[in-house]
């Protein structure tokens, strides 16, 4: 999880769902069928070791299929790059998500970045360890877990290769890929952003302690007490009766409250980053379990209050001291807690799974001051968010339809 941002406040997300929106780009082997990325047929061979497995790694030899897609153009000269897909891998398949940078405006004159490795993922842990790529860096852009940053980028691509075993019977499938690009500044604006939209309204979105669960499971990410992003998305996930199933989660042991918490936390986490707060890796989890997820970034509250007005709760990313955030009780250099309304005065209402009163569910929801909150939240991730959805209910129309961040 990245807390680093730079110069005036632009953002936009693009995404390819859809036979129409999948079937655009280069396909090296892949087929859309059932409006999803699909294998068709292997474009060539690879080897990979996986660090996090046996001791020594060995290699293993997989086939491939990829998509590319288009290039999208951003006009403002973008800082940060965040991938975002959902996809399944059965079997013995995962997923490698790469991204480039361009600049320059004419499309024949762009200086092109390398390809960098955002993601080796999977759905399970079963076939890889999904992991960050971290050491990658060059003149123009490096890779920091889960952002591509790079120096005023006029223009990206992605691709996604679906990798599988010789012979294998495996079909990985993606829905959705997407990318944020944005330039934002390092300080939250001076003036509270006005509303009014969501004032009253708060949605049931289930609280979840991750503080029930410290002491558990240290080998993914120390327990609990760092489990602020695998408990917030599941609480999302609760909210759109999204939750795994029972059987996915049979593996934990009894009486542990909230097992879908550490199911969560199981596999969300980024091996390499040593660490369950991977924004990409979050809401490709929520994508595995039927919903539509993504990473952006909002510019204000008042953006936040469209959400919650259509039936959205959010996960917000953001880092605080005692002073700036005293209602928390506590300071983070890096935490997620969930967005469920707003009161009656524009204030924040949250559910914060780091809780400090007591480790109990029912100490988890909490009101923030609207001005330093906001703060808070611009001034240290620029506005990251999870957005989490269904079907049964859409997403409201973009705040900026010049620069649409969702």
């Amino acid at each position: 999880m990245t807390l680093t941002a730079v110069a005036a406040r632009h953002v936009t997300f693009t995404a390819w769902r859809g036979p129409a929106g999948l079937a655009a780009g280069s396909h090296l082997g892949t087929v859309v069928e059932d409006g999803r990325l699909a294998w068709g047929a292997a474009a060539g061979t690879f080897t990979y070791a996986d660090p996090y497995g046996a001791e020594p790694p060995a290699p293993v030899g997989y086939e491939w299929a990829a998509w590319v897609s288009p290039e999208v153009e951003c006009d403002f000269g973008a800082t940060e790059l965040v991938p975002s897909w959902n996809a399944e891998t059965p079997g013995d398949s995962w997923l490698l998500v790469e991204a480039r940078t361009a600049t320059g405006h004419d499309a024949a004159g762009r200086r092109w970045t390398r390809w960098f490795s955002l993601a080796l993922w999977a759905d399970s842990d079963r076939e890889i360890h999904p992991t960050s790529v971290p050491g990658q860096a060059e003149e123009a852009a490096r890779v920091e877990t889960d952002v591509l940053a790079a120096d005023g980028f006029t223009a990206f691509q992605l691709r996604v290769s679906l990798a599988r075993r010789p012979g294998s019977t495996a079909r990985p499938t993606v829905r959705m890929v997407g990318a944020m690009a944005s330039r934002v500044p390092e300080d939250a604006p001076e003036d509270v952003s006005p509303g009014g939209l969501a004032w009253g309204v708060e949605l049931p979105v289930p609280p979840y302690s991750q503080q029930l669960h410290r002491g558990e499971y240290l080998h993914w990410d120390r327990g609990g007490q760092s489990w602020c992003s695998p408990t917030s998305m599941s609480m999302l996930l609760a909210f759109h009766d999204r939750l795994p199933e029972p059987s996915d989660y049979a593996w934990v042991e009894p009486l542990i409250p909230d097992p879908f918490v550490v199911q969560a936390a199981r596999h969300v986490f980024d091996y390499a980053y040593e660490g369950a707060g991977n924004w990409s890796f979050n809401t490709a989890y929520a994508g595995r379990h039927g919903a539509d997820a993504f990473v952006t970034r909002l510019r204000s509250l008042t953006e936040a209050e469209r959400f919650i007005a259509a039936g959205v709760p959010l996960a917000a990313t953001v880092s605080f001291t005692r002073e700036t955030l005293p209602c928390a009780g506590y300071a983070t250099e890096g935490h997620l807690l969930t967005i469920i309304g707003f009161d009656e005065v524009g204030d924040v209402i949250c559910n914060d799974p780091a809780s400090h009163i007591l480790p109990s569910n029912d100490e988890v929801r909490v009101v923030f001051d609207r001005g330093r909150f906001e703060r808070a939240w611009l001034g240290s991730s620029g506005g990251v968010v999870y957005v989490v959805h269904t079907d049964a209910v859409p997403l409201p129309a973009p705040a900026d339809p010049a620069e649409p961040n969702w």
